[in-house]
């Protein structure tokens, strides 16, 4: 395997402080944030620093806003307090080197902010967008983070309560009639969230957009200063509420899943570059069900469009609902089984309808195509995150419970590495099994990444959050061999790291050769940008956050023009 080439610029050399990192499994073994309304572990070895050329660049920062009282109490772990302020940027201190080729922005995309006033969220997914940036160049970092102004925000912040549905608050009406509005405004889409809080993704004519579940929830910003800039419209005429929180952007084009909670089923769309328009590719219809299951991501290979048919499915009723179920806007319905659809992306035309056994996805990885030895597609090869069918994962993600974790309990879900496998002989049959020993990366497996040259196509190596035990959520940074079948895991104690973003060397040749990117937030209530070797999986470079920031869900990257 290639290895990353270091250049050397000005400045001392340095040795870095290394978290664990093993090439096996992982044995078992507060404070206040930023309030809307509201002023004002292991030893290491000391850090040699890199000099840079020039001075640091001044800091960016808003005055904290006026206050309220984050409930919980101060010791929660600052990956789930909200963000201290509004808005910050500013240089950050390069502890070891940032390689010269990595020139562009690492945007992530996020809750940031859990409560209004004295109300805290419930769950996770409530949380106001907070939007994250690392700007690499010339071996220095520039970074900041911004709240997403959309019209939930905004209302918020105005008002001084909840205007819109979030993924598991509604809003209280004032009285009956105020009520009844509001089940109108439901129906029409009226009161659905534009809380943009989930993803973020680059469009082939360049716009960046941040997303979410619901297809309001589509908000146009600038990369550079992280402002937002208006709402993404979408000008055909297809209609709908929600979509995939997880479309597939390349160069060329934008591909979507549109659930029908009518006629249960799901449109497969497709947007080019340079328009709002998006033009619908066909259609699946559910094999069973009272409602389409839940897509929050979906895969493809290079001549196909995988549509998971998962039995955790939309609900109406909960959807009515003033006050959560354990499984929120959803219900599980093992008694429907579980499907997956291959779609032919150039017609159209289902090629594929298999029952699988039954499953939960939040996030595929990747797919690709198998062939014969005369390159006939025999099958099509899936992998997700898969979290064992057990749907508990959901309500583990409530504010309370991640805030109140004192360390001792193991009570992450365990989850894999699934394997799907869709056969293209007419079976009625298709399989799910894990791609590699789960032990290898602690039984934890979610919020992946990979080389983005290989989408679609048959790959090796996957990046995502693995599990050091105990725990009650994915602590280690782990990079999957899909050939070997291990895992190399990288942990800090006490240290929640988001999502790990692969980024290619440009020339590369190796599909391993490029770095990973993650944002830590620290049980000190600091946090930091990391940069690790994408062959190795050993840390190269590390910058400190002024203050910790919340936990991050999803990014991209914008390569500097």
């Amino acid at each position: 395997m290639a290895s990353l080439g270091f250049s050397v610029g000005s400045g001392n050399s340095c040795l870095l402080p290394r978290a664990a990192v093993s090439d096996h499994s992982i044995p078992n073994s507060g404070r206040d944030g930023f309030n809307p309304l509201k002023k004002g572990g292991t030893s290491r070895k000391r850090l040699t620093s890199t000099n840079v050329a020039s001075p640091p660049l001044p800091a960016i920062a808003a005055p904290h806003l006026p206050p309220s009282k984050e409930s919980d109490d101060r010791r929660s772990h600052v990956a789930w307090t909200s963000v201290r302020q509004e808005r910050w940027e500013g240089e950050l201190h390069v502890q070891g080197q940032i390689p010269l080729w990595l020139k562009g922005t690492y945007l992530r995309n996020g809750p940031g902010l859990w409560h209004i006033e004295d109300y805290n969220f419930r769950h996770l997914f409530d949380g106001y967008a907070m939007l994250a940036k690392l700007h690499f160049e010339n071996g220095r970092l520039i970074a900041g983070h911004r709240q997403i102004e959309s019209d939930a925000y905004k209302a918020a912040m105005k008002s001084k309560k909840l205007c819109y549905r979030e993924f598991s608050e509604v809003p209280k009406p004032d009285n009956f009639l105020s009520y009844i509005g509001e089940l109108a405004n439901l129906f029409s889409g009226a009161s659905l969230t534009d809380n943009a809080n989930t993803g973020v993704v680059q469009l082939g004519d360049g716009r960046v957009v941040c997303l979410t579940e619901t297809q309001k929830g589509s908000i146009v910003i600038d990369p550079d200063t992280l402002d937002t800039i208006g709402k993404f419209e979408y000008t055909d005429s297809l209609g709908g509420l929600i979509h995939s929180a997880h479309p597939i952007v390349t160069e060329t084009e934008f591909l979507t899943l549109l659930p029908d909670l009518i006629n249960p089923g799901y449109l497969v769309v497709r947007m080019e570059p340079g328009t709002n328009e998006r033009k619908v590719i066909g259609r699946v219809d559910c094999r069973q069900g009272p409602a389409p299951g839940w897509v929050h991501s979906f895969p493809m290979t290079e001549h196909y469009i995988i549509v998971p048919e998962m039995p955790l499915r939309y609900c109406a009723g909960n959807l009515l609902r003033a006050e959560p179920t354990p499984l929120y806007k959803f219900e599980w319905h093992p008694e429907s089984k579980a499907y997956m659809h291959a779609m032919c992306k150039a017609s159209g035309k289902i090629v594929a309808s298999v029952e699988v056994p039954l499953f939960v996805t939040f996030h595929f990885i990747n797919a690709y195509e198998e062939k014969d030895e005369d390159g006939r597609v025999t099958a099509l090869i899936a992998d997700c995150c898969e979290h064992n069918a057990d749907t508990t994962i959901l309500d583990k993600l409530r504010i309370q419970n991640l805030r109140s974790y004192t360390g001792e309990e193991d009570v992450l879900p365990d989850a894999r590495v699934g394997r799907f496998r869709i056969p293209f002989d007419g079976s009625a049959y298709g399989e799910l099994d894990a791609a590699l020993d789960p032990n290898e990366h602690g039984k934890g497996m979610d919020m992946c990444s990979i080389n983005p040259a290989f989408l679609g196509k048959k790959y090796r190596y996957a990046y995502a959050c693995g599990a050091e035990r105990p725990c009650n959520f994915p602590n280690t940074l782990t990079k999957i061999d899909l050939v070997e079948k291990k895992a190399k895991n990288w942990y800090e104690e006490g240290a929640v790291p988001s999502e790990p973003f692969f980024v290619a060397r440009p020339g590369a040749t190796e599909e391993d050769d490029g770095v990973v990117i993650s944002m830590i937030s620290e049980k000190n209530g600091g946090g930091y940008a990391l940069v690790l070797d994408g062959t190795t999986f050993e840390e190269i470079a590390r910058a400190k956050f002024p203050y910790g920031l919340p936990y991050g869900l999803h990014g991209c990257w914008v390569p500097k023009k």
